[in-house]
């Protein structure tokens, strides 16, 4: 399997935590120094957003990726993923968005963790 495949499948494994909201698999895919930026400016870092999904801040039903695109340059890596992602955020009322994720990963020990996330829609 190429590097890219495996960041691939390591971005369809943390939507699929998020729905089950699985902590030890959030914990696995994201790196200790993660922190994700929201399209509100908002940001958390891997503690505060792994908490918000499990206390239901954060609900995702499901996720239909339609584009996912990545680019290696050695221990380091960019993945750019388009899906269509229902949640309900927030407090915030169950909805689609078409939610696009730039993420920044490394690789340590010959596994790939997400650094950061940057979410906007498209």
């Amino acid at each position: 399997m190429s590097e890219e495949d495996k960041i691939v499948e390591l971005y369809k494994d943390m939507y699929t935590a998020m729905i089950r909201k699985d902590k030890a698999e959030l914990e696995r895919v994201h790196d200790d120094c993660f922190i994700l930026y929201h399209m509100t400016g908002m940001r958390q870092n891997k503690d505060e957003y792994i908490s918000a999904i499990l206390n239901g801040t954060l609900n995702y039903y499901s996720a239909v990726h339609e584009d996912i695109g990545v680019t290696v340059s050695g221990s380091t890596a960019i993945l750019k993923g388009k899906s269509r992602v229902t949640a309900a955020v927030f407090g915030g009322g169950k909805h689609t968005w078409r939610l696009e994720l730039d993420f920044n990963l490394i690789r340590k020990n010959d596994e790939w963790y997400f650094t950061s996330a940057s979410a906007s829609t498209y």
